[in-house]
């Protein structure tokens, strides 16, 4: 069961609130990158870069292994799973309310090909 008071959720949305972390997670699911190739695209330093690994791991997105110099990371997707499951809720409560507003569209059209509208 999700816990939707929990802080580490918090620390999940806060990561992905950042178009360059969203990114950086998009990129990982091709396989692991170092540091520098997830900072490539992006007009930061490698110590900017480093900050928002670093926001990525603190909400469990990213593993960090050192290899040498070279930091790698990898994309840890189970808190992802968490996020949606917190999401699945309001995505049902929004699907139905869709389908109710389809079956007012639908009556209102009923009506006015019926002539009653």
């Amino acid at each position: 069961m999700v816990e939707f008071q929990s802080p580490h959720l918090d620390a999940v949305f806060h990561a992905l609130s950042d178009p360059t972390r969203r990114s950086m997670l998009h990129r990982l699911t091709d396989g692991e990158q170092s540091v520098s190739q997830l900072a490539e695209p992006f007009d930061m330093s490698l110590a900017g870069a480093s900050k928002h690994v670093r926001v990525l791991e603190t909400a469990g997105l990213v593993r960090r292994r050192v290899a040498g110099r070279t930091h790698y990371c990898r994309l840890e997707a189970q808190h992802l799973a968490e996020a949606q499951a917190w999401l699945r809720r309001y995505e049902r409560y929004w699907a139905g309310r869709l389908d109710a507003l389809e079956a007012l569209l639908v009556a209102e059209d009923r009506q006015k090909r019926d002539g009653k509208g």
